[in-house]
């Protein structure tokens, strides 16, 4: 991928040329950026977002009937219990909550593999990928946390394709509303529940500095 720029402005050109490849117009000039003006986010740290992962990927495994108490036991072996929102653990725990709810974060997950760099791309025209539990923890044998980390040594996505992904969702995610508020159809060969999860993944990687980077469930879209 080109060099991208912190420049605002080339980046919502970078960002119009994308949805134009999608058949999609550009949004309007006072759009704003989807992160303060002139303020180009970090990524977290690696050990977060391998946390994230983790916990995505046993949030999964929930939504396929693994049970809790081997749910649980993972989770408390990987030392990721502080990066657990209270609404997962209520359903990783107790299987409290919408089981179609979790299920769709599974394009959060595949956003989040993506920032770790272990899947290629993130097109908004391409679902998650089959082979993305191959990438993750294998939880039936079970593989531990630090076994998988040390398994996947990719580097992590630079913070400038990371701010240039989510204007691109962002914006995706802003077209879609403004059709379902207009009664008109959604944008051809958009899926907006995919655009949906995937910027909310990307709106929780990225933060700015004196800011305290927001929880998983405090992502506001």
């Amino acid at each position: 991928m080109p060099t991208v720029t912190s420049d605002p402005r080339t980046l919502r050109m970078r960002t119009a040329d994308g949805l134009n490849a999608l058949g999609i117009p550009a949004p309007p000039a006072q759009l704003p950026l989807p992160f303060p003006e002139g303020r180009m986010p970090r990524l977290r740290p690696r050990g977060h977002v391998e946390a994230r992962a983790a916990i995505l990927n046993v949030v999964q495994a929930r939504v396929f009937d693994m049970p809790e108490e081997l749910a649980m036991r993972w989770l408390l072996d990987a030392h990721v219990l502080d990066h657990l929102a209270p609404d997962e653990w209520g359903f990783i725990a107790c299987g409290r909550g919408d089981r179609g709810r979790y299920a769709d974060q599974l394009e959060s997950l595949y956003t989040v593999a993506w920032l770790l760099g272990l899947v290629d791309h993130l097109d908004p025209a391409v679902p998650c990928s089959e082979e993305l539990p191959e990438l993750l923890p294998d939880l039936r044998r079970p593989e531990s946390f630090g076994t998988w980390r040390d398994r996947q040594l990719t580097p992590t996505r630079d913070p400038a394709v990371v701010a240039e992904m989510l204007d691109l969702y962002y914006c995706l995610d802003w077209q879609c509303d403004q059709a379902r508020r207009a009664g008109q159809p959604l944008p051809r060969g958009v899926d907006d529940n995919l655009v949906w999860h995937r910027r909310w993944a990307l709106e929780w990687a990225v933060v700015f500095d004196n800011e305290r980077p927001v929880h998983w469930d405090e992502v506001r879209l």
